[in-house]
């Protein structure tokens, strides 16, 4: 059952009907918890609310809306779902109205109902878990998934291949963040509530993780980072030597090798990276 769209003052008293229910499944029982639930999964596919939002300093989770979106689940049914000649059996229904949204969507790219889609997103053949949001005139490329409660900005770029990791559990972890005007090179892998900061490349094939070292190389000594891409920075997949018991082997890494420039436009910016730091996408 879907019901209006709730007014913002509203959203706190679901948060608290939610973050009861979420100790007490009992509570899915009552009609007033299934409608807060249906609500606020509403919410998020309207782009109302959000699993995480900007805040002062960084980003804030919003724990109630993951609960939420776990309990959507155990109040769902199984249902068959049919696109065509295509058929689907699953709990969550699949986005609509794409027209409406003005969201171009190649078949067969899917967008699960709870996600959000900004105006001017394109959806090359592709996957959009429930929970994630993506902004305005960003590409998902084929074959790209977003996973659930992934956050995406404002005219990034998710290149072929790319897997952009979900989270739901633990609640407390923080979803995969890529800031505005990012681009995600090929068969770039970035999980378990990693941070890519505005205007930052990432080179095909980067895989960054939680515990990844993020080295920057371009200064007289290296300086790490770990679960967080400084803005502008273009990034390279890399490896560092590390002793083992039986002996010394190389470990995958991340090499930050350059800054991309402000004083020239964002796409122009893009271009002279790859050119003048030879990074494949």
């Amino acid at each position: 059952m879907v019901v209006p769209l709730p007014k913002k003052e509203m959203m706190h008293g679901y948060s608290e009907i939610i973050e009861k229910a979420w100790e007490s499944r009992e509570l899915l029982k009552q009609k007033e918890t299934r409608e807060a639930i249906s609500s606020t999964i509403e919410s998020l596919d309207k782009g109302k609310i959000r699993v995480a939002e900007p805040s002062a300093g960084g980003w804030k989770v919003n724990e109630w809306v993951k609960k939420a979106v776990i309990l959507y689940f155990a109040v769902s049914k199984m249902e068959t779902l049919n696109a065509g000649p295509l058929e689907f059996h699953d709990k969550i229904p699949l986005k609509r109205d794409y027209d409406k949204l003005g969201v171009r969507v190649v078949p067969h790219a899917v967008a699960r109902y709870g996600s959000f889609l900004g105006k001017g997103v394109i959806m090359m053949p592709s996957y959009v878990n429930i929970g994630a949001y993506i902004d305005q005139y960003s590409m998902v490329d084929t074959w790209a998934t977003v996973g659930s409660c992934a956050q995406i900005g404002k005219n990034v770029h998710l290149s072929g291949g790319s897997g952009i990791g979900g989270v739901l559990e633990p609640i407390q972890a923080a979803p995969v963040i890529i800031e505005d005007n990012s681009f995600i090179g090929s068969r770039c892998i970035v999980v378990e509530g990693v941070r890519i900061e505005k205007e930052a490349v990432l080179g095909a094939n980067v895989v960054l993780t939680a515990s990844t070292k993020i080295i920057d190389v371009t200064g007289s000594a290296p300086f790490e980072h770990k679960g967080v891409v400084p803005s502008r920075s273009v990034v390279i997949p890399g490896s560092f030597t590390r002793q083992f018991p039986a002996g010394n082997y190389q470990v995958s890494c991340a090499l930050i090798i350059g800054k991309r420039k402000e004083s020239t436009d964002k796409k122009t910016t893009l271009n002279d990276v790859l050119r003048e730091y030879n990074v494949a996408v």
